[in-house]
């Protein structure tokens, strides 16, 4: 069962807006924890903090050069952010060369997998609240949100797709939830949102009046 499933909905919810990632596609775990997980499936065993730094270099160098095409799949997404944490691990001493190739594929469908997994899990409960409000999501993502979620099959059920890369604003800037309220056609007191971060989705959310639930995870960073 997922995360989302126990939600209670306040009978004052005219519309609900949830986040992406750490909260639809792997039950409230902060991804550098199931990407951490991949790393270690596959056999390596460098320190947490050496990966935190590896992770950071990844999330960075896409930020300031962008490699994602609107058209990649999550699995392609996560091939290439695990290529540039492994540019850094090697780089910096922490594997091989004769490491990277096959474990990349490895660690980016393991994440796929599971990313899938969980959101498919998450869909039931889609399902269920897209007959009785409208639903959007918002999201920090990399230019390829559409693309992701349509994969996963769960497009159908949001009125609206508000996602950083296409509007120019992110998390946590209030701005980019009441863009999420403005195409639902409603107000903040009428909007639930759905997140699984205190810092970019609980607080920001409830500064435009928005009333919040949180999915409790494992969150950032990732420590053993």
């Amino acid at each position: 069962m997922g995360a989302i499933d126990s939600i209670v909905i306040d009978k004052r919810v005219k519309g609900i807006i949830f986040d992406y990632g750490g909260t639809l596609d792997s039950r409230g775990d902060h991804w550098s924890h199931v990407i951490l997980d991949g790393y270690r499936k596959a056999g390596f065993s460098f320190a947490t903090d050496v990966f935190i730094e590896a992770y950071i270099y990844a999330e960075r160098a896409l930020a300031a050069r962008p490699a994602v095409s609107p058209s990649d799949d999550f699995r392609a997404l996560m091939r290439k952010k695990i290529g540039l944490e492994m540019d850094w691990l090697f780089a910096n001493g922490h594997i091989k060369l004769s490491d990277i190739g096959k474990a990349q594929d490895d660690i980016a469908e393991f994440c796929y997998r599971r990313a899938r997994e969980c959101v498919e899990e998450s869909a039931e409960t889609l399902s269920r609240l897209s007959r009785d409000y409208p639903l959007a999501l918002v999201s920090n993502f990399y230019g390829n949100l559409r693309t992701v979620i349509a994969d996963f099959g769960i497009d159908c059920y949001f009125k609206a797709i508000i996602e950083s890369a296409e509007v120019g604003v992110c998390k946590p800037d209030p701005a980019i939830f009441q863009l999420g309220v403005d195409a639902l056609g409603l107000s903040p007191s009428d909007v639930l949102v759905v997140g699984d971060s205190m810092s970019k989705d609980i607080l920001p959310a409830c500064s435009i009046g928005c009333m919040t639930a949180l999915i409790e995870g494992r969150p950032w960073p990732p420590v053993e």
